[in-house]
């Protein structure tokens, strides 16, 4: 088990623990939760003993080994295989024991426990760690120099899921992983057999791999069992009655003093004032809980033309060696929402770049709008910001005719305030720095955003207001992402990039999981289908207004929870003798809320026949 008690520590005198305490059993699967900067991974370096601590103690069971990835394996001549499974150390040094002991009872305790630990099998456990995290029998046998440092953080998660240590410890572990990789590893933490704390913004995994969320707020660790989203249920009701008390007691302390203020030079109700004061004085002050900055993300609204925007016959696409993609026949219309299905290597960022107009066709046709203006947005651009120049320099350089004014408002609406605006890049925050790429990318007000891993070094927040300016977006968006959330919420058509072509991918999402899943087996049974024809437009039309009508019953019934949420949040009804009256008004609110599930369900319903009809 892991105890936390009564934590403290400061970092350049400002608290990040006061008094924090928590306890996590043994085998658990844990998220670590917290605003940016609160001090999560600060967390980390403190149980793994990097960071002395200012006041309590953190224990763990005797011999507990801890294990994390710090950073990127080295560039070297050894093979990524054995770099794997030279990261169990006990058995690196049993092995190599083995080969030199002479000792006939030393070589009898070596064979021995190197069969308790399974040592004999290891090379094919390591092996099916790096082809889950996207690395293909060939490439394991490879040396790590071959590799880029994304792809060598990857072999250094590999070691350290080999090494099964009694604790994990994982930094925001899908930052570097493809959808692919990262839905193996969150099939893999499900089954891992000790204790894990994970650090994420990635909410499908926080709701897949963990039963219980370790959340980081005011200096304080609060324990809440259940994945991410019944801790976000659970953290809004109590902030919705926390916030009704504060008011509450807010109105008794105003009559209170009022009483005071009015009688306290009057003779007759001096000792009444005074027993006031007294109360004003014992009555512990409840505080309201902080709202959240608000995240946003404000893309500029492009002109409308005319469709397609994109238009692909027969072309084939490669860089100077054969065609990595041939047979491409696709079109792009300015409402499509696209996301892009592959698994690591089939070619979803060359295709990306075909359409983002860096790379040309070497046969077929390709036909762009003759107005078309393209966003692109890939994950090394943020690594390619001018560290020693500020957000406000790299706009101006782009727009230098616009005056400070506008172009710190663009800033803002990028969630990148005064401050940040005038610090330099490389100081900023991960999330800071893929804010200002996204702005970059999208200032020229473009009719197709391409999306590349948008999400990585953003927050829950941020991550929920990229989904929110996405779908209001009034261009195309193509999407190449690992966070099956904001895929979900944004994507209403899939193309599948295998075996060197795309196709439309006709099932969901959560059939191309289990296809991804499932390995070799998967691809058999979930083959993407031929496209469907297309419905005649009075259907279309029809299908259209059916929508509508759902989205407008969808309206309507939110507006009606957020009155009774006002209600709810009134402190007039939690009132002394009022706790039929708040029954009765939560069991409103619970059948509102059945009722706003079924007025979903019916919603996503029209919306895929809908969908259907159009691909």
């Amino acid at each position: 088990m892991l105890t936390i008690s009564d934590l403290s520590y400061s970092v350049e005198g400002r608290p990040l623990f006061e008094g924090a305490s928590a306890r996590i059993p043994s085998g658990h699967k844990v998220g670590l939760v917290g605003r940016n900067g609160a001090g999560k991974t600060t967390l980390f370096r403190l149980i793994r003993g990097e960071l002395a601590i200012e006041g309590g103690a953190i224990t763990l069971p005797s011999r507990a080994r801890i294990g994390g990835v710090a950073q990127e394996v080295p560039s070297s001549s050894t093979s990524l295989i054995d770099t794997v499974l030279a990261a169990d150390a006990e058995r690196a040094a049993l092995m190599a024991e083995s080969e030199t002991a002479t000792d006939a009872h030393r070589i009898a305790e070596v064979q021995a426990r190197l069969t308790d630990i399974d040592a004999w099998s290891a090379e094919g456990r390591a092996s099916a760690i790096l082809r889950g995290l996207g690395f293909t029998a060939e490439e394991q046998l490879r040396p790590c120099s071959d590799f880029s440092g994304g792809w060598r953080m990857r072999v250094a998660l590999a070691g350290v899921l080999f090494s099964q240590p009694d604790l994990l410890l994982l930094d925001e572990p899908t930052n570097y992983l493809d959808l692919e990789g990262a839905l193996w590893l969150e099939n893999y933490l499900q089954k891992y057999p000790h204790t894990v704390i994970i650090i994420s913004h990635d909410r499908e995994l926080l709701n897949r791999s963990v039963g219980a969320i370790l959340h980081l707020e005011e200096r304080k660790l609060t324990l809440w069992q259940g994945p991410y989203d019944t801790f976000a249920r659970s953290r809004a009701e109590q902030r919705m009655v926390q916030t009704a008390e504060a008011k509450k007691q807010d109105a008794r302390r105003a009559h209170l003093q009022s009483f005071v203020d009015r009688f306290k030079a009057k003779a007759s109700k001096a000792r009444q004032a005074q027993s006031r004061v007294k109360m004003l004085e014992k009555m512990t002050p409840i505080t309201a809980p902080q709202d959240a900055a608000k995240h946003v993300f404000t893309f500029p609204t492009p002109e409308e033309l005319s469709p397609p925007i994109i238009n692909i016959e027969g072309a084939a696409v490669g860089y100077d060696g054969p065609p990595v993609l041939r047979r491409l026949n696709l079109r792009i219309d300015q409402d499509d929402r696209i996301a892009l299905l592959g698994r690591n290597g089939e070619g979803k960022s060359t295709l990306s770049k075909l359409l983002a107009g860096k790379l040309e066709a070497c046969e077929g046709r390709l036909v762009r709008s003759s107005k078309l203006r393209i966003g692109y947005f890939a994950q090394h651009q943020v690594d390619e910001l001018h560290i020693d120049e500020t957000p406000l320099q790299h706009v101006m350089r782009i727009r230098p005719n616009e005056g400070q004014p506008r172009l710190r408002a663009r800033l803002a609406g990028f969630g990148l305030g005064a401050d940040q605006a005038e610090t330099e890049v490389g100081r900023l925050s991960g999330g800071q720095k893929a804010r200002l790429s996204l702005l970059l990318a999208t200032i020229e007000a473009p009719h197709l955003l391409i999306l590349d891993e948008p999400t990585n070094h953003l927050d829950i927040e941020s991550r929920e207001a990229l989904v929110e300016a996405l779908t209001g977006y009034a261009g195309a968006v193509v999407l190449v992402s690992h966070d099956m959330h904001l895929l979900s919420l944004v994507a209403d058509r899939l193309w599948l990039v295998s075996k060197g072509t795309v196709t439309p991918y006709e099932e969901d999402l959560q059939a191309y999981r289990r296809f991804l899943l499932q390995g070799d087996d998967g691809a058999k049974t979930d083959k993407p289908k031929p496209a469907k024809k297309r419905a005649s437009r009075d259907e279309v039309q029809a299908l259209r207004g059916e929508v509508r009508k759902c989205e407008e019953r969808v309206a309507k019934i939110e507006e009606m929870r957020t009155r009774l949420a006002k209600k709810l949040a009134d402190p007039e009804l939690y009132e002394p003798g009022k706790a039929g009256e708040i029954e009765v008004w939560q069991k409103k609110y619970a059948e509102l809320m059945d009722g706003l599930d079924r007025a979903e369900a019916m919603w996503l319903k029209a919306q895929a026949k809908l969908e259907a009809s159009e691909a």
